[in-house]
């Protein structure tokens, strides 16, 4: 098993219907009342793709994706197109909080916030696209490769030097969802010579 560093098609992605998704457990009491609780930290993405299938060279593009991720045994890069930067409008160094430095930290998470009035919920972001990203101490915006960098595969951001202690680190960036495949088996209908369908993807 490993993950592959490759983005599905993007051109298939954009007609894809999806979304995150929780795991919320509901009791009722003998009360009338309900306890919840949620069983994930983090929330998770589904998707499918077979929407954004047009003609039979999607289906062909699509196939040979399958095939080289071996259906479920290789994850891989999902554009969502929904929620795929830290800005849905052009990305800015000051997008996202990242938090303080302390002088002596240089790694930090990437990470994008939800909300704010009630209880506001911070994701981790993993696969940065990393020329997107732009980072901000104070204000100031800092040049990419020499003052930080960042690791696509984690969204580890590291400072040439530790920020100073109770500096304001921001960031901004685009992003894709780690996935895989949910099944080992791509059922397809050819419904016409020049084009085809994929019920589910």
């Amino acid at each position: 098993m490993a993950f592959h560093h490759i983005r599905f098609p993007i051109n298939i992605a954009m007609g894809a219907r999806g979304g995150p998704q929780w795991s919320t457990d509901i009791v009722s009491l003998v009360s009338g009342a309900e306890e919840r609780n949620t069983r994930w930290a983090q929330s998770r993405r589904n998707y499918n793709a077979g929407y954004g299938v047009k003609s039979a060279a999607d289906m062909r593009q699509i196939l040979s994706f399958f095939e080289e991720r071996r259906g479920r045994f290789h994850g891989f890069l999902f554009r969502d197109p929904l929620d795929h930067s830290s800005n849905q409008e052009s990305v800015t160094p000051y997008d996202q909080d990242l938090g303080f430095g302390d002088g002596s930290q240089t790694d930090f998470q990437l990470i994008k916030h939800y909300g704010g009035a009630f209880d506001p919920y911070a994701r981790q972001i993993k696969k940065p696209v990393a020329a997107s990203v732009r980072v901000a101490v104070n204000g100031s915006e800092l040049a990419a490769g020499a003052d930080f960098t960042v690791d696509e595969t984690t969204g580890i951001l590291s400072f040439a030097s530790a920020p100073t202690s109770g500096a304001s680190l921001t960031a901004g960036f685009e992003f894709d969802v780690p996935v895989r495949f949910d099944t080992d088996n791509l059922d397809v209908e050819l419904s016409r010579c020049d084009a085809g369908l994929i019920p589910s993807i």
